[in-house]
């Protein structure tokens, strides 16, 4: 099967929210094209233009190896070279055939080639133009941001790691919230098209995502008077909410954060002793007792299997959870019961061709979870497809190619 061949699945019962929406995106790495995989989950036609030597994350090493199967299924692709006036004119004549423009480069890219919402929007007035940037305008405009730059100045990193040791999430958190929020603006902007006629500019930014993060730990330190504590060190509000080293040194997470759940985790545990001392009765007071119930829990479930431990909570409803890796979660049984895992095919690398599965979005349409429709695209696999579409003849496509304009 080519890598990109669509996908065979069974329609949905209606048709998704957004098809008939065509997208151009001109991104890389991940902010840019998570709000394009977003649009093309929910319908829309994304087409993704590439440079001619292709999107660098198809060949990152390291953690950066899935960035470009994650964040890019669902989507055509055109090579094109702007560098050449030819490449440009095809650029152009794509974007303003889109509804929706999507970037993510530097303050400046766009308008250098005529791509820029100015431009664009004075041929047609309908197009609604998403940039996402480092930072929204203003004095930190033109610094370089990346979603590690975002959460050390932006106290994400302090909060996650111990005091004096910041350490970024374990997740690109910034970059994929930020193309959410992108796609969040594009949708929003859609309706408004559809109310006045006019497209419109939408900014999304990694920096100002960041801040809404910790936005909570900024009230905290509003409404307190105390500054928020990294997390590891935080002042917990719930008396039990913690990891539990077990039997067999396996790990799980348990919480009881209300005065019923305590006593249910004392009953499932045979903590009856516990469940009626004074020094426990509230949940505020089993926070300030802490760092004496934190010890006598630990030492008391050192023994217990982790195993019977999450049956036990499960049966009576109670909060936890066990310690897993990423790669485990292939096996997880309520994603592959549930079809939150879906297929696609590797367009690159050692094991381009070969079937891998990738996680949805989190969320159904009637009842259904939005699938792929199309595997992550090789490069310049749709170039000939959207050139024809956008008017171009044979010869005229044989001669940007052969100008090197397009691949």
């Amino acid at each position: 099967m080519p890598a990109d061949a669509p996908i065979a699945t069974t329609p949905p019962a209606s048709p998704l929210p957004l098809a008939g929406l065509r997208v151009v995106e001109f991104t890389h790495m991940v902010m840019g094209p998570t709000c394009g995989m977003v649009l093309g989950d929910l319908g829309a036609e994304v087409i993704k233009v590439e440079p001619i030597e292709g999107d660098r994350t198809r060949h990152l090493p390291g953690s950066g190896a899935g960035f470009f199967p994650m964040f890019n299924r669902n989507k055509k692709s055109i090579a094109i070279d702007l560098r050449r006036p030819g490449g440009v004119a095809v650029a152009r004549r794509l974007a303003l055939s889109a509804d929706v423009v999507a970037e993510n480069f530097k303050p400046g890219t766009m308008a250098k080639y005529g791509l820029d919402h100015a431009a664009l929007s004075r041929e047609n007035p309908r197009v609604i133009s998403v940039s996402h940037k480092g930072f929204l305008p203003g004095p930190y405009e033109h610094r370089t941001a990346l979603d590690e730059v975002v959460q050390m100045m932006g106290g994400l990193a302090y909060m996650t790691g111990r005091p004096g040791d910041p350490l970024r999430a374990g997740s690109s958190v910034n970059d994929i919230m930020g193309g959410i929020f992108g796609a969040v603006g594009a949708m929003a902007a859609l309706i408004r098209r559809g109310i006045t006629g006019r497209g419109q500019e939408v900014q999304s930014a990694l920096f100002e995502n960041n801040v809404l993060l910790v936005g909570q730990h900024m009230l905290q330190y509003a409404v307190t008077g105390r500054a928020a504590a990294p997390m590891p060190e935080r002042i917990s509000p719930w008396g039990i909410y913690d990891i539990f080293t077990v039997q067999d040194g396996e790990q799980i997470f348990l919480a009881a954060v209300s005065d019923a759940q305590w006593a249910t985790f004392c009953e499932v545990l045979d903590l009856a002793d516990l469940r009626d001392q004074p020094a426990y009765a509230s949940n505020t007071a089993r926070v300030q007792a802490r760092p004496s119930l934190m010890p006598l829990l630990r030492q008391r479930l050192a023994g217990w299997p982790a195993a019977e431990i999450a049956r036990r909570f499960e049966a009576a409803g109670l909060p936890f959870a066990p310690i897993r890796r990423p790669e485990e979660l292939f096996d997880d049984e309520h994603l592959l019961a549930t079809g939150g895992l879906a297929d696609i095919v590797l367009p690159d690398g050692e094991r381009a061709g070969q079937t891998a599965q990738t996680t949805l979005l989190p969320l159904t349409l009637d009842g259904q979870r939005p699938g792929v429709r199309l595997h992550p695209p090789t490069l310049g696999r749709h170039t000939d497809e959207v050139l024809a579409g956008l008017g171009y003849t044979p010869p005229e496509i044989a001669a940007l190619r052969s100008g090197s304009a397009v691949a």
